[in-house]
């Protein structure tokens, strides 16, 4: 889990549906991208509460891709997904995927999208910002679960849609597939989120 100036409360229901997974041999790596709103240490304080599950590390602020890149360098699990810091997790998300993984070297997966209006399901198209497609039809950071392997040959690059550009690039050399899950819970009414300023800027420049 990157996370970068969330609102504690977001981080911590995150983090709570990690803790709550019905499948328990799990490491939660928590890496903060240089947040300065966390003036109470109330990330770190939370999660040495649960230090035999959870380790947190910080560094100055690079991006959602360089920090999950840095998670990646020190897990130590054969299997590695990503949660973001205002989603979460049904309770048995891991396992699920873990039961679909079998027949592949990396999976993405469809969303429970949580919206406020219809064209929230909407998200600027990778190729051309200008135009939107529906969430379902993208590959989103947070479901891709694979093998370790996959993610130590092939970091995530700093840009827009870094996860349907690694998923590309994983077509190359493994066994990938996008399957309907809906175990993740995605908040596309977060307007803090980085795709939601995007759409944003894009339709006031537009």
């Amino acid at each position: 889990m990157s996370v970068y100036n969330s609102s504690f409360l977001l981080i911590k229901r995150a983090i709570d549906s990690v803790m709550n997974q019905d499948f328990p041999d799990f490491e939660l790596i928590i890496i903060d991208d240089g947040s300065d709103n966390d003036t109470q240490n109330k990330i770190l304080n939370y999660t040495i509460q649960h230090e035999d599950k959870i380790t947190y590390i910080r560094h100055k602020n690079r991006s959602q891709s360089a920090s999950i890149n840095r998670g990646v360098l020190i897990c130590s699990g054969d299997y590695i997904t990503v949660i973001d810091a205002d989603d979460e997790y049904k309770p048995n998300h891991l396992s699920k995927c873990l039961a679909e993984i079998k027949s592949y070297d990396l999976i993405a997966s469809t969303t429970e999208t949580i919206v406020k209006q219809e064209s929230d399901y909407y998200v600027p198209d990778r190729f051309d910002t200008n135009q939107v497609i529906h969430v379902d039809d993208c590959v989103l950071f947070a479901t891709l679960f694979g093998k370790k392997e996959v993610f130590t040959m092939l970091n995530f690059e700093n840009m827009y849609a870094a996860d349907a550009n690694f998923y590309e690039r994983a077509e190359e050399n493994f066994f990938v597939k996008k399957l309907d899950l809906r175990t993740y819970i995605y908040y596309r009414n977060n307007q803090d989120s980085m795709t939601a300023k995007i759409k944003t800027k894009t339709q006031v420049e537009y």
